[in-house]
Parts: structure tokens; C-alpha cells; sequence
């Protein structure tokens, strides 16, 4: 759990400033589950210069809350979580100065963006979070005042938390809440999770993910886990102690950052992946008539081809449905092997290009359309399906046929925009599996999902 702040002080000589705003997000690292917000009289002059930089004035503090006013509604809001805020060391520090004058320790594990953001965002000018967001196109109003600043640095540290493959922001607060108990662990680990689609990690108490896993429903497939009594499940079951969960809105989204999180955590309980999970690819050929001819075969991995599938039933499968949907041949897919016409043909559901009525020419252009919507190789293109939330979209970026990698926005520019799509997203290895993962999901039929081609 997290506390995300913002802090507005008075100014003036180092451990002598007051506290002026304060604005106090609660996150659980998925959405914001409490909030606290209100000017605060620090029974102190304001500096001149911080009054023209935030607006907030000593007339404007005369009826508000005194900080011992304030005081146990803080310490309630933040028990139990970590205070993250941009430059965290001086928002803490404005805290424990106004704690330490009523005579109370106040004592919070700290996080602080800036250098998250240094880490995670490396390469950027300015880690200022005026500029910062600016080039991550969110939005922030209110700047320089408590309510603003803490609502933008929310998103940004949503936007961390997904860049943040390696899962260490995860990893250190699991150390420090992971659950001992054993007898009704595994109930209590399944209580909070949501029946949502998305990737979980397990960790042991050490805090060391041991398992990633994808599922439609994580609370669902989790208890499966738990009930299970397959070898590797009672293993599992012996050393997790904590369980963190990123929702992903989408199985698209769910699949490509479990086959990332496998490869770059190595999850002691994860199976490497297999190198035959999809075993035949679509491939097309001229014949010596100039039809473009179709068919499912075992992949080679030096020839090039449409779409993959995991197994040569799959593929049959898919072509029998392409059939219909581009009136194509059974003969020149491979369907129907026959010297003459297919069977079709004699029932007036295919034009003839099996027998040469067709000309070349016009049966070509509608296999091409399957080719060209399959067939990514080489595009510029924008996957958008849905987001976490309602008003949020993901978006995964393929750039020259390769995925450069995949993210979230909320505001239409950031999509239209690609150099600023480029700093939301989080980077991804392009690689054969991520190939499979892609062209497979294109071909099923999702309602919600929007291809995007630019150039």
C-alpha cells in the first residue's frame, strides 16, 4: 500500500518552513482507495517568492486547519503504507519537522520518483515532474499546488510500476509485508484479488517472485493453484507467502507481459517456454497458373510466414474459416485435394479459380486482404484494445513488423502522437514467441480491439 503525496510549505530557512497544502493519495497499486486533502495554517509568514509560485497566501490560511489539526487524520491515511512523492526527501522531511513539533515520531518507508523515474526513464533532460509529465502526456493542473501535483505524480507512479519489469518496487514492499502465518495463508492470499484479466507473481518470504502467472480471472486461477495437488502445485503452495498482481484489461496485454516477466525474472516454478509451443505456420506460394496458393505446414524457421498456430488442427481450423469469410478456393488452400475442381465449386460457393474460370488476377486480391490483415511484417501499426479501467486504453506498438513494446494512455494525442506514445509505453523484446503471441490474438475476434496503421 501507498501513500502519494504532495507538499506545499511556507519556505524560508532549512528546518524553520511550515507546511501551507497538503494533498494524500492512498494506492494499492492498482487505484486509489482513500484520499486526504486540505490547506493547512503553519502559523508562519510565507515567503514572497513561494506565494507567487503556488498562489497561496497567509490571508488565504487564516481560518484553515492548524497542522495539529490534521495531524492523526495523516498518521491514520498513510498507517501501514509507503509515502511516495516526487523528491520524496523533502516531503518527509516537511512531515516528520511538523510531527516533531507536537512531540510524535512519525516514521514512514519512503519511495521517491525522481529516482524511479531516473532509473526507469533514463535519458530524459529534466526528471522536473512539470517536464516529466509533460513528455509522458499527462495531464497535470493545478501546478505547484499540493492537489495537482499529487494527482499527476498518482500517474506517473502507475506508469513506473509498469515499467518497472525487473518488479523491484513490488519486490521491496512484499519484503515488508509478506504474510507469515501458515496455516490460513493461502485463504488470506486469495481475499484481495480481483476477478479480473491480467498476470500475478508469487512471492516467499524473502520477497524473490517465484512464479508469474496469466489468467482471465487471477483470483479464480490462483485458487486453482492452492487446491491443486499436482507436484508443482504443492510446492507453490509450501513457499508462497505473498501474491502482487498487475491487471492488464485484456489477454493480449496479459500474455506478452507474462512471457516478459518469465524471461527476465526467471521464476524458479516457471517452466522455460517451450520452443515448439506453436509448431505451424501459414505459408503462400505461386503456382505455375499465378494463384496464390495457401497452406498449413510445420514452421521452418528459415522461411517467412503469414500467421503461426499451435498445432496443424488449429490452422485447418483457421483456413476453413477464412474460406468463407474471403470466398477463397478449397483446392488452393489446401483443403480439398483434387486434380479438378473442389467440392465447392459443384455447390456454387467458389467462382472457379480452381479450374482457371477465376482469372488470377481477381482471386489474388482477396487472398492478399487475408495476407495484408494477417501478415504484420514490416508494418507501422497500434494494437488498441482495453484498458484497466473504463476511459483508459492499452496500446501495443509494432514498429517495421517488430513489437517495440506496449502501455496505456487516456488521452487521444498520446496516441496520435508516436513520439510521446513512445515515452508511456514500456519497452518489449521483439521475439518469436511475442511473433506467435501477437498474430495469434489478431486472429480471434475482439470487439473492443482497434488496429491503428501509420507510417
Amino acid at each position: 500500500m501507498y501513500a502519494i503525496l504532495d507538499i506545499e510549505s511556507t519556505g524560508g530557512k532549512y528546518n524553520e518552513e511550515g507546511i501551507t497544502e497538503i494533498a494524500i493519495y492512498k494506492f494499492d497499486g492498482h487505484e486509489v482507495v482513500d484520499q486526504f486533502i486540505s490547506l493547512v495554517n503553519p502559523e508562519r509568514k510565507i515567503q514572497s517568492f513561494v506565494v507567487g509560485l503556488t498562489g497561496i497566501n497567509n490571508e488565504m490560511l487564516h481560518h484553515a486547519p492548524k497542522f495539529y489539526e490534521v495531524a492523526k487524520r495523516i498518521i491514520e491515511i498513510t498507517e501501514g503504507c509507503i509515502i511516495v512523492a516526487h523528491n520524496a526527501k523533502f516531503d518527509y522531511r516537511m512531515l516528520r519537522l511538523e510531527f516533531d513539533r507536537l512531540g510524535y515520531n512519525f516514521e514512514r518507508k519512503t519511495l521517491c520518483t525522481v529516482k524511479l523515474s531516473k532509473k526507469l526513464l533514463p535519458g530524459f533532460e529534466s526528471y522536473s515532474l512539470g517536464k516529466l509529465v509533460k513528455k509522458l502526456g499527462i495531464p497535470i493542473t493545478d501546478r505547484h499546488r499540493a492537489n495537482g501535483d499529487a494527482l499527476a505524480t498518482v500517474k506517473l507512479f502507475k506508469l513506473l510500476l509498469e515499467k518497472d519489469t525487473d518488479k523491484e518496487i513490488i519486490s521491496s514492499n512484499l519484503k515488508l509485508n509478506s504474510i507469515s502465518s501458515v496455516d490460513q495463508k493461502l485463504i488470506r492470499l486469495i481475499e484481495d484479488l480481483p476477478n479480473a484479466v491480467g498476470v500475478y507473481y508469487f512471492s516467499d518470504n524473502q520477497g524473490e517472485i517465484i512464479y508469474v502467472g496469466k489468467s482471465n480471472d487471477i483470483k479464480k486461477r490462483a485458487n486453482q493453484h492452492f487446491t491443486s495437488d499436482a507436484p508443482k502445485s504443492k510446492e507453490i503452495q509450501e513457499h508462497v507467502t505473498s501474491i502482487d498482481f498487475e491487471k492488464t484489461g485484456n489477454e493480449l496485454l496479459a500474455l506478452l507481459k507474462e512471457n516478459q516477466s518469465i524471461k527476465k525474472l526467471k521464476p524458479k516454478f516457471n517452466s522455460a517456454l517451450k520452443k515448439d509451443l506453436f509448431s505451424h505456420g501459414l505459408y503462400a506460394f505461386t503456382d505455375h497458373n499465378g494463384y496464390i496458393n495457401l497452406c498449413v505446414t510445420k514452421l521452418n524457421p528459415k522461411e517467412s510466414y503469414i500467421t503461426s498456430f499451435t498445432n496443424f488442427q488449429q490452422g485447418k481450423a483457421f483456413m476453413e474459416r477464412a474460406l468463407e469469410t474471403y470466398a477463397l478456393c478449397q483446392k488452393l488452400t489446401g483443403l480439398h485435394k483434387t486434380k479438378g475442381a473442389c467440392f465447392n465449386y459443384t455447390i456454387k460457393q467458389c467462382d472457379g479459380a480452381c479450374i482457371g474460370e477465376e482469372t488470377p488476377e481477381i482471386y489474388n486480391k482477396r487472398v492478399k486482404q487475408l495476407i495484408d490483415f494477417y501478415d504484420y511484417q514490416n508494418k507501422n501499426m497500434i494494437i488498441q484494445d482495453r484498458g484497466r479501467h473504463p476511459g483508459e486504453k492499452s496500446v501495443v506498438l509494432i514498429e517495421n513488423g517488430e513489437l517495440a513494446g506496449a502501455g496505456y494512455t487516456e488521452l487521444n494525442f498520446q496516441v496520435e502522437k508516436i513520439s510521446i506514445l513512445k515515452n508511456v509505453i514500456n519497452p518489449m523484446e521483439n521475439d518469436r514467441d511475442t511473433q506467435h503471441i501477437i498474430q495469434s490474438y489478431l486472429r480471434k475476434t475482439h470487439k473492443t480491439m482497434k488496429i491503428i496503421n501509420y507510417k
